[in-house]
């Protein structure tokens, strides 16, 4: 597999803020992956996110409701197993990150490096937002590697992305409190009616601008859906002293 993107799909980033390399993660890695995952997932190894902690549509309400140990994320996977650091910081990954973000590139590990777990029963949707919303950087310049770990579609809450967003500005009013993309509004609709669903294969792997406006919807399906993601920036786009974005230290691809 090649360690660079080709020009149409740089173009593709450039303009869409997203690009899909399908069978980019070889299945040897993909299946440690995913084993530790499930291992883990299973045996509620901490650190953890529970849907019934962010309150999002369609989760418990707390963790003491029915399905309010549902897990939404492992968190810190970069220290959780070897396995997902290696995909994280592997030569297919880290040639087409310097493409989008220079010659030295980091990982952050105090943003995304977990691994999704959508799972049939109390999985929440994810309203339509940034993830640079609560991130403190230099520059609002970061890339996001999204590995399918099994298919991704709409039945089972895959991502949806709004394409050229990254590019674009949006006024305080067109956002809600938490910097969501408010659907209420009329001049929202437009912008809303161009979304694409983002559907991968397992290996597939999906990069995206940190300004990309995506959502995703809740697991309709039977099985748990498995997606680690981790976030990159480039050497010279450090974080912010004393914010969350700085509270653990990166690593270096």
């Amino acid at each position: 597999m090649s360690e660079a993107f080709n020009r149409d799909a740089l173009a593709q980033f450039a303009d869409a803020g997203f690009v899909i390399v399908r069978g980019l993660l070889p299945e040897a890695a993909r299946e440690r992956m995913l084993a530790a995952a499930e291992r883990d997932l299973a045996a509620a190894v901490q650190p953890l996110e529970y849907e019934a902690d962010l309150q999002y549509p369609g989760a418990p309400p707390s963790r003491e409701s029915p399905g309010g140990r549902t897990v939404r994320r492992l968190l810190q996977a970069c220290a959780r197993d070897e396995a997902f650091r290696a995909a994280a910081t592997a030569p297919a990954i880290a040639g087409r990150l310097r493409q989008l973000l220079g010659s030295q590139v980091a990982l952050a590990q105090a943003h995304h490096n977990c691994v999704m777990t959508k799972q049939p029963q109390y999985s929440s949707q994810t309203l339509w937002h940034r993830d640079i919303r609560y991130w403190s950087y230099r520059r609002p310049e970061l890339v996001s590697a999204w590995f399918a770990l099994g298919e991704e579609h709409a039945d089972n809450g895959c991502l949806m992305v709004l394409p050229g967003t990254q590019r674009m500005e949006f006024e305080a009013g067109r956002l809600d409190a938490a910097q969501f993309l408010r659907p209420d509004l009329a001049e929202n609709r437009p912008l809303l009616e161009s979304k694409v669903d983002v559907e991968l294969a397992p290996g597939d792997v999906l990069f995206f601008h940190c300004r990309l406006f995506h959502a995703a919807g809740s697991n309709r399906s039977e099985r748990i859906k498995f997606s680690p993601v981790f976030t990159y920036r480039a050497q010279d786009n450090p974080p912010l002293p004393g914010s969350r974005s700085a509270s653990l230290p990166d690593i270096y691809l």
